[in-house]
């Protein structure tokens, strides 16, 4: 099953060890802020998306949920 955006940042994030406070303050964003991209209410724009395909090494499109295949083209 593919997943959504918000499930699959939250499921990264977790994988990290990060509380939403913790990965809040790391990206430099407020808890809320987290919590809205997570639950879907709110969604970063494509810069934002980039820098967290970045920050997780992962594929936009895994990160998006468009793909199971974490691996990024290089």
């Amino acid at each position: 099953m593919i997943m959504t955006f918000g499930q699959r940042l939250s499921e990264l994030r977790k994988e990290k060890g990060y509380t939403q406070k913790l990965f809040s303050q790391e990206l430099g964003v407020t808890e809320r802020c987290v919590r809205a991209y997570e639950n879907e209410t709110r969604h970063p724009d494509f810069n934002g998306l980039l820098a967290l395909a970045d920050y997780f090494e992962v594929s936009l499109d895994y990160l998006v949920g468009r793909s199971d295949r974490r691996e990024v083209a290089r």
